[in-house]
Protein backbone atom coordinates (compact mmCIF):
# COMPACT_ATOMS: atom_id res chain seq x y z
CA UNK A 1 0.00 0.00 0.00
CA UNK A 2 1.67 3.46 -0.48
CA UNK A 3 0.35 5.85 1.57
CA UNK A 4 0.44 9.96 0.57
CA UNK A 5 -0.28 13.14 2.70
CA UNK A 6 -3.89 15.01 1.99
CA UNK A 7 -2.78 17.18 0.01
CA UNK A 8 -2.56 16.38 -3.49
CA UNK A 9 -0.14 18.91 -4.42
CA UNK A 10 1.88 17.66 -1.68
CA UNK A 11 1.62 14.15 -2.64
CA UNK A 12 2.76 15.03 -6.10
CA UNK A 13 5.56 16.86 -5.06
CA UNK A 14 6.73 14.47 -3.36
CA UNK A 15 6.44 11.90 -5.92
CA UNK A 16 8.46 14.24 -8.15
CA UNK A 17 10.95 14.94 -6.00
CA UNK A 18 11.74 11.41 -4.54
CA UNK A 19 15.10 9.76 -5.35
CA UNK A 20 15.04 7.60 -8.16
CA UNK A 21 14.52 4.37 -5.36
CA UNK A 22 11.10 5.62 -3.18
CA UNK A 23 11.30 2.60 -0.68
CA UNK A 24 12.91 -0.72 0.01
CA UNK A 25 10.84 -3.42 2.02
CA UNK A 26 11.98 -6.55 2.91
CA UNK A 27 10.82 -9.64 3.79
CA UNK A 28 13.50 -12.61 5.21
CA UNK A 29 15.75 -13.21 2.41
CA UNK A 30 13.44 -11.36 -0.29
CA UNK A 31 14.05 -7.90 -0.90
CA UNK A 32 11.13 -5.13 -2.86
CA UNK A 33 12.25 -1.58 -4.23
CA UNK A 34 9.85 0.61 -5.68
CA UNK A 35 11.03 3.10 -8.06
CA UNK A 36 9.99 6.66 -8.75
CA UNK A 37 7.28 6.53 -11.08
CA UNK A 38 7.57 6.26 -14.59
CA UNK A 39 4.83 8.21 -15.27
CA UNK A 40 2.23 10.39 -13.13
CA UNK A 41 -1.27 12.16 -13.94
CA UNK A 42 -3.21 14.80 -11.85
CA UNK A 43 -6.69 15.38 -12.77
CA UNK A 44 -9.85 16.42 -11.69
CA UNK A 45 -13.13 13.75 -12.09
CA UNK A 46 -16.56 15.73 -10.65
CA UNK A 47 -15.77 15.59 -7.02
CA UNK A 48 -12.62 13.88 -6.90
CA UNK A 49 -9.13 15.03 -7.60
CA UNK A 50 -7.17 11.82 -9.06
CA UNK A 51 -3.44 10.82 -8.56
CA UNK A 52 -2.77 8.51 -10.71
CA UNK A 53 0.79 6.65 -10.79
CA UNK A 54 2.69 4.14 -12.40
CA UNK A 55 4.91 2.43 -10.57
CA UNK A 56 7.78 0.23 -11.23
CA UNK A 57 9.01 -2.88 -8.41
CA UNK A 58 11.13 -5.13 -8.36
CA UNK A 59 11.88 -8.30 -6.24
CA UNK A 60 15.37 -9.05 -5.70
CA UNK A 61 16.47 -12.49 -4.26
CA UNK A 62 19.77 -14.03 -3.47
CA UNK A 63 20.14 -16.30 -6.08
CA UNK A 64 18.02 -17.77 -8.64
CA UNK A 65 17.32 -20.66 -7.15
CA UNK A 66 15.67 -18.90 -4.71
CA UNK A 67 12.05 -17.74 -6.27
CA UNK A 68 13.33 -17.30 -9.40
CA UNK A 69 9.78 -16.92 -11.40
CA UNK A 70 9.72 -13.53 -9.03
CA UNK A 71 13.00 -11.77 -10.23
CA UNK A 72 12.77 -9.02 -12.46
CA UNK A 73 10.52 -5.66 -12.56
CA UNK A 74 6.77 -4.70 -13.21
CA UNK A 75 4.81 -2.09 -12.99
CA UNK A 76 1.89 -1.23 -10.74
CA UNK A 77 -0.80 1.40 -11.45
CA UNK A 78 -1.78 3.17 -8.25
CA UNK A 79 -4.64 5.42 -8.17
CA UNK A 80 -4.74 7.99 -5.06
CA UNK A 81 -8.20 10.31 -4.64
CA UNK A 82 -8.78 13.41 -3.27
CA UNK A 83 -12.17 15.33 -2.10
CA UNK A 84 -12.48 18.49 -4.00
CA UNK A 85 -13.47 20.92 -1.69
CA UNK A 86 -13.61 23.84 -4.25
CA UNK A 87 -14.01 23.72 -8.14
CA UNK A 88 -10.78 24.24 -10.10
CA UNK A 89 -9.79 22.55 -13.26
CA UNK A 90 -6.34 21.47 -14.20
CA UNK A 91 -4.51 18.26 -15.47
CA UNK A 92 -0.91 17.74 -15.12
CA UNK A 93 1.06 14.76 -16.60
CA UNK A 94 4.25 13.86 -16.45
CA UNK A 95 6.83 11.01 -17.80
CA UNK A 96 9.85 10.35 -16.67
CA UNK A 97 11.57 7.66 -19.74
CA UNK A 98 10.69 4.91 -21.39
CA UNK A 99 10.57 0.90 -20.58
CA UNK A 100 12.97 -1.06 -23.79
CA UNK A 101 14.19 -4.05 -22.39
CA UNK A 102 12.49 -6.96 -20.01
CA UNK A 103 14.75 -9.73 -17.89
CA UNK A 104 14.52 -12.72 -19.33
CA UNK A 105 14.48 -14.65 -16.16
CA UNK A 106 14.70 -18.04 -18.27
CA UNK A 107 18.18 -17.53 -19.57
CA UNK A 108 20.68 -19.43 -18.57
CA UNK A 109 18.50 -22.84 -17.88
CA UNK A 110 21.22 -24.23 -15.18
CA UNK A 111 22.61 -21.30 -13.50
CA UNK A 112 24.83 -23.34 -11.39
CA UNK A 113 27.22 -23.75 -14.25
CA UNK A 114 28.24 -19.86 -12.81
CA UNK A 115 31.02 -20.72 -9.94
CA UNK A 116 33.00 -17.69 -9.55
CA UNK A 117 32.98 -13.77 -10.57
CA UNK A 118 31.59 -13.57 -13.93
CA UNK A 119 33.59 -10.71 -15.54
CA UNK A 120 33.01 -10.55 -19.03
CA UNK A 121 30.17 -12.12 -21.83
CA UNK A 122 30.30 -12.40 -25.78
CA UNK A 123 27.94 -13.35 -28.44
CA UNK A 124 28.06 -15.17 -31.57
CA UNK A 125 24.94 -13.98 -33.54
CA UNK A 126 25.99 -16.08 -36.70
CA UNK A 127 25.79 -19.37 -34.79
CA UNK A 128 23.57 -18.70 -31.72
CA UNK A 129 26.34 -18.94 -29.09
CA UNK A 130 26.86 -17.21 -25.74
CA UNK A 131 30.49 -17.14 -23.93
CA UNK A 132 31.01 -15.94 -20.50
CA UNK A 133 34.23 -15.48 -18.37
CA UNK A 134 34.42 -16.38 -14.95
CA UNK A 135 37.64 -16.14 -12.10
CA UNK A 136 38.01 -18.16 -9.89
CA UNK A 137 40.12 -21.34 -8.71
CA UNK A 138 39.92 -24.61 -9.75
CA UNK A 139 37.22 -23.73 -11.89
CA UNK A 140 36.83 -23.61 -15.73
CA UNK A 141 36.80 -19.95 -16.74
CA UNK A 142 35.04 -20.00 -20.37
CA UNK A 143 31.36 -21.27 -20.15
CA UNK A 144 29.62 -21.76 -23.63
CA UNK A 145 25.74 -21.37 -23.98
CA UNK A 146 22.93 -21.27 -26.46
CA UNK A 147 21.20 -18.04 -26.82
CA UNK A 148 18.39 -19.71 -25.76
CA UNK A 149 20.06 -20.99 -22.18
CA UNK A 150 21.26 -24.19 -22.64
CA UNK A 151 25.18 -24.92 -21.37
CA UNK A 152 26.85 -26.95 -23.94
CA UNK A 153 30.76 -26.62 -22.81
CA UNK A 154 33.39 -25.36 -20.63
CA UNK A 155 37.08 -24.40 -21.48
CA UNK A 156 39.95 -23.64 -19.29
CA UNK A 157 43.21 -24.10 -21.41
CA UNK A 158 45.87 -21.21 -21.09
CA UNK A 159 43.21 -18.80 -19.16
CA UNK A 160 44.65 -17.13 -16.57
CA UNK A 161 42.45 -13.99 -15.58
CA UNK A 162 39.90 -13.49 -17.90
CA UNK A 163 38.44 -9.14 -17.84
CA UNK A 164 37.37 -8.68 -21.47
CA UNK A 165 36.16 -11.28 -24.31
CA UNK A 166 34.57 -10.94 -27.96
CA UNK A 167 33.48 -13.49 -30.12
CA UNK A 168 33.97 -12.72 -34.30
CA UNK A 169 31.96 -14.39 -36.30
CA UNK A 170 31.90 -13.86 -39.74
CA UNK A 171 31.06 -16.82 -42.56
CA UNK A 172 34.66 -17.65 -42.63
CA UNK A 173 35.86 -17.64 -39.31
CA UNK A 174 34.83 -18.08 -35.78
CA UNK A 175 37.02 -17.14 -33.07
CA UNK A 176 36.76 -15.96 -28.93
CA UNK A 177 39.02 -13.43 -28.10
CA UNK A 178 40.69 -12.67 -24.69
CA UNK A 179 42.55 -9.72 -22.79
CA UNK A 180 43.95 -11.65 -19.70
CA UNK A 181 45.20 -9.82 -16.84
CA UNK A 182 46.29 -12.57 -14.42
CA UNK A 183 49.91 -12.30 -13.31
CA UNK A 184 50.65 -16.06 -13.88
CA UNK A 185 52.25 -17.27 -17.26
CA UNK A 186 49.26 -16.18 -19.10
CA UNK A 187 48.55 -13.07 -18.13
CA UNK A 188 49.05 -9.64 -19.70
CA UNK A 189 48.02 -10.60 -23.32
CA UNK A 190 45.39 -10.55 -25.86
CA UNK A 191 44.97 -13.93 -27.37
CA UNK A 192 42.83 -15.86 -29.49
CA UNK A 193 41.10 -18.75 -29.56
CA UNK A 194 38.85 -21.23 -31.54
CA UNK A 195 35.37 -21.89 -30.17
CA UNK A 196 36.18 -24.88 -28.73
CA UNK A 197 39.26 -23.08 -26.87
CA UNK A 198 42.13 -23.95 -28.63
CA UNK A 199 44.58 -21.30 -28.43
CA UNK A 200 45.51 -19.60 -32.31
CA UNK A 201 47.35 -16.47 -31.20
CA UNK A 202 48.91 -14.81 -28.78
CA UNK A 203 49.37 -11.52 -28.56
CA UNK A 204 51.94 -9.38 -25.97
CA UNK A 205 54.76 -10.92 -23.64
CA UNK A 206 52.74 -13.61 -21.95
CA UNK A 207 52.98 -13.36 -18.04
CA UNK A 208 55.28 -10.03 -18.60
CA UNK A 209 53.57 -6.43 -18.16
CA UNK A 210 54.90 -3.58 -20.14
CA UNK A 211 54.70 -0.99 -22.05
CA UNK A 212 56.53 -1.83 -25.59
CA UNK A 213 55.30 -1.17 -28.88
CA UNK A 214 57.93 -3.74 -30.98
CA UNK A 215 57.35 -6.05 -29.32
CA UNK A 216 54.05 -5.24 -28.29
CA UNK A 217 53.31 -5.47 -24.63
CA UNK A 218 50.53 -4.88 -22.53
CA UNK A 219 49.63 -4.35 -19.11
CA UNK A 220 46.18 -5.19 -17.70
CA UNK A 221 44.75 -5.63 -21.50
CA UNK A 222 40.71 -4.53 -20.39
CA UNK A 223 38.73 -5.21 -23.58
CA UNK A 224 38.91 -5.26 -27.76
CA UNK A 225 36.49 -5.03 -30.74
CA UNK A 226 37.01 -6.83 -33.51
CA UNK A 227 35.99 -5.82 -36.84
CA UNK A 228 34.79 -7.89 -39.81
CA UNK A 229 37.29 -7.36 -41.52
CA UNK A 230 39.57 -8.36 -39.32
CA UNK A 231 40.94 -4.99 -37.84
CA UNK A 232 41.59 -5.19 -33.92
CA UNK A 233 40.68 -2.20 -31.61
CA UNK A 234 42.34 -2.52 -28.28
CA UNK A 235 41.77 -0.90 -24.82
CA UNK A 236 45.25 -1.53 -22.04
CA UNK A 237 45.20 -0.09 -19.00
CA UNK A 238 42.61 -1.22 -16.60
CA UNK A 239 44.66 0.26 -13.72
CA UNK A 240 47.94 -0.82 -15.22
CA UNK A 241 51.32 1.37 -16.68
CA UNK A 242 49.14 1.94 -19.72
CA UNK A 243 46.03 3.69 -20.86
CA UNK A 244 45.70 3.84 -24.44
CA UNK A 245 43.72 2.92 -27.24
CA UNK A 246 45.43 0.92 -29.75
CA UNK A 247 43.85 -0.32 -33.71
CA UNK A 248 45.27 -3.49 -35.05
CA UNK A 249 45.69 -4.54 -38.65
CA UNK A 250 44.45 -8.11 -39.05
CA UNK A 251 48.24 -9.06 -39.66
CA UNK A 252 48.13 -7.48 -36.31
CA UNK A 253 50.59 -4.14 -37.38
CA UNK A 254 49.94 -0.99 -34.87
CA UNK A 255 47.92 1.30 -37.70
CA UNK A 256 47.63 4.28 -34.84
CA UNK A 257 47.37 4.82 -30.96
CA UNK A 258 46.04 6.98 -28.48
CA UNK A 259 48.43 6.45 -25.48
CA UNK A 260 49.21 8.62 -22.49
CA UNK A 261 47.36 9.27 -19.07
CA UNK A 262 45.75 12.40 -18.64
CA UNK A 263 42.28 14.28 -18.93
CA UNK A 264 42.57 16.06 -22.35
CA UNK A 265 40.90 14.93 -25.37
CA UNK A 266 42.01 11.50 -26.45
CA UNK A 267 43.86 10.89 -23.16
CA UNK A 268 42.99 8.12 -20.91
CA UNK A 269 42.23 7.36 -17.19
CA UNK A 270 41.42 3.31 -17.27
CA UNK A 271 40.09 2.85 -20.68
CA UNK A 272 38.09 -0.22 -19.78
CA UNK A 273 35.37 -0.91 -22.67
CA UNK A 274 35.82 0.34 -26.89
CA UNK A 275 32.56 -0.03 -29.19
CA UNK A 276 32.39 0.85 -33.02
CA UNK A 277 29.71 2.15 -34.51
CA UNK A 278 27.84 2.14 -38.04
CA UNK A 279 29.08 5.41 -38.98
CA UNK A 280 33.30 4.26 -38.30
CA UNK A 281 33.49 5.92 -35.36
CA UNK A 282 35.15 3.99 -32.10
CA UNK A 283 33.24 4.82 -29.16
CA UNK A 284 35.95 4.22 -25.74
CA UNK A 285 34.64 3.90 -22.20
CA UNK A 286 36.96 6.28 -20.24
CA UNK A 287 36.17 4.92 -16.76
CA UNK A 288 38.36 6.73 -14.47
CA UNK A 289 37.81 10.43 -16.36
CA UNK A 290 33.94 9.88 -16.25
CA UNK A 291 33.08 10.41 -19.94
CA UNK A 292 33.33 8.31 -23.47
CA UNK A 293 35.70 9.39 -25.99
CA UNK A 294 35.17 9.20 -29.47
CA UNK A 295 37.32 8.26 -32.45
CA UNK A 296 37.56 8.00 -36.20
CA UNK A 297 38.31 4.60 -36.87
CA UNK A 298 40.13 5.37 -40.16
CA UNK A 299 42.49 8.00 -38.72
CA UNK A 300 42.25 7.76 -35.41
CA UNK A 301 40.96 11.40 -35.17
CA UNK A 302 39.71 12.65 -31.74
CA UNK A 303 35.72 13.69 -32.85
CA UNK A 304 35.05 14.59 -29.00
CA UNK A 305 33.59 13.55 -25.79
CA UNK A 306 30.68 12.69 -23.56
CA UNK A 307 30.69 13.62 -19.94
CA UNK A 308 27.37 15.11 -19.00
CA UNK A 309 25.95 11.31 -18.36
CA UNK A 310 28.32 10.33 -16.05
CA UNK A 311 29.21 12.81 -13.30
CA UNK A 312 28.18 10.08 -10.61
CA UNK A 313 30.66 7.40 -12.17
CA UNK A 314 32.54 6.68 -15.06
CA UNK A 315 31.60 4.13 -17.46
CA UNK A 316 32.58 0.68 -17.51
CA UNK A 317 30.72 -1.03 -20.68
CA UNK A 318 30.09 0.50 -24.16
CA UNK A 319 28.02 -1.34 -26.74
CA UNK A 320 25.57 -0.54 -29.81
CA UNK A 321 21.85 -2.22 -30.51
CA UNK A 322 21.76 -3.28 -33.83
CA UNK A 323 20.18 -0.63 -35.79
CA UNK A 324 22.30 1.79 -34.18
CA UNK A 325 19.87 4.05 -32.48
CA UNK A 326 21.34 3.41 -28.68
CA UNK A 327 24.17 2.81 -26.86
CA UNK A 328 23.68 0.32 -23.77
CA UNK A 329 26.18 2.06 -20.82
CA UNK A 330 27.33 0.17 -17.81
CA UNK A 331 27.81 2.21 -14.49
CA UNK A 332 29.84 -0.75 -12.35
CA UNK A 333 29.19 0.43 -8.92
CA UNK A 334 26.03 2.21 -9.63
CA UNK A 335 25.00 -0.95 -10.34
CA UNK A 336 22.58 0.35 -13.54
CA UNK A 337 22.64 0.20 -16.97
CA UNK A 338 21.60 3.30 -19.74
CA UNK A 339 20.23 3.11 -23.22
CA UNK A 340 21.56 6.42 -24.76
CA UNK A 341 20.52 8.20 -27.46
CA UNK A 342 23.36 7.97 -30.84
CA UNK A 343 24.20 11.25 -32.10
CA UNK A 344 23.59 11.33 -36.23
CA UNK A 345 26.05 10.83 -38.06
CA UNK A 346 28.75 14.10 -38.96
CA UNK A 347 27.73 14.88 -34.89
CA UNK A 348 28.72 13.70 -31.72
CA UNK A 349 26.62 16.41 -29.80
CA UNK A 350 25.76 15.96 -26.00
CA UNK A 351 24.39 12.31 -24.11
CA UNK A 352 20.94 11.93 -23.56
CA UNK A 353 19.71 9.21 -21.45
CA UNK A 354 16.70 7.15 -23.17
CA UNK A 355 16.04 4.66 -20.06
CA UNK A 356 17.83 2.92 -17.42
CA UNK A 357 17.86 -0.24 -15.82
CA UNK A 358 18.74 0.02 -11.88
CA UNK A 359 19.61 -3.36 -11.06
CA UNK A 360 20.15 -4.64 -7.10
CA UNK A 361 22.56 -3.13 -5.00
CA UNK A 362 26.17 -4.49 -5.12
CA UNK A 363 25.56 -6.66 -8.43
CA UNK A 364 28.15 -4.74 -10.20
CA UNK A 365 27.67 -4.79 -14.07
CA UNK A 366 31.16 -4.66 -15.36
CA UNK A 367 31.48 -5.51 -18.77
CA UNK A 368 28.23 -6.26 -21.20
CA UNK A 369 27.78 -7.50 -25.17
CA UNK A 370 24.46 -7.28 -27.54
CA UNK A 371 23.65 -9.89 -29.49
CA UNK A 372 23.56 -7.67 -33.63
CA UNK A 373 20.79 -10.45 -34.54
CA UNK A 374 18.27 -10.01 -31.84
CA UNK A 375 19.36 -7.10 -30.07
CA UNK A 376 19.22 -9.04 -26.63
CA UNK A 377 21.68 -7.55 -23.75
CA UNK A 378 24.11 -10.26 -22.06
CA UNK A 379 25.18 -8.07 -18.93
CA UNK A 380 28.34 -9.71 -16.69
CA UNK A 381 27.65 -9.06 -12.97
CA UNK A 382 31.17 -9.36 -10.71
CA UNK A 383 28.79 -8.98 -7.40
CA UNK A 384 25.59 -11.29 -8.25
CA UNK A 385 28.21 -13.63 -10.06
CA UNK A 386 26.29 -14.28 -12.82
CA UNK A 387 24.96 -12.94 -16.75
CA UNK A 388 21.89 -11.67 -17.06
CA UNK A 389 19.60 -11.60 -20.39
CA UNK A 390 17.95 -8.31 -21.02
CA UNK A 391 15.45 -8.66 -24.42
CA UNK A 392 14.07 -5.90 -26.09
CA UNK A 393 10.54 -5.17 -25.69
CA UNK A 394 9.51 -4.35 -29.11
CA UNK A 395 10.31 -8.11 -29.76
CA UNK A 396 8.76 -9.76 -27.40
CA UNK A 397 4.79 -10.77 -27.70
CA UNK A 398 3.81 -12.35 -23.95
CA UNK A 399 1.65 -15.36 -23.66
CA UNK A 400 -2.05 -14.41 -22.70
CA UNK A 401 -1.96 -14.20 -18.65
CA UNK A 402 1.55 -14.32 -18.23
Amino acid sequence: KFVCVTSPFSCLSQLLLHPQIICRLVWGRVGLKVYKPISLELFQCSKLLVVKACFTISLVTPSRSFFPYLEGKLNLNCLVLFKVLRNFTFAVSWRAEEILYRLDVDWPKHPEYFTGATFCAAVDSLNGLVYVAQRGDNIPKILVFTEDGYFLRAWNYTVDSPHGIFAASTQYEQSVWITDVGSGVYGHTVKKYSSFGDLVQVLGTPGKKGTGLNPLQFDNPAELYVEDTGDIYIVDGDGGLNNRLIKLSQNFMILWLHGENGTGPAKFNIPHSVTLDSAGRVWVADRGNKRIQVFDKDTGEWLGAWNNCFTEEGPSAVRFTPDGKYLIVAQLNLSRLSVVAAPPVGSIGECSVISTIQLADQVLPHLLEVDRKTGAVYVAEIGAKQVQKYVPLNSYVPPFGS
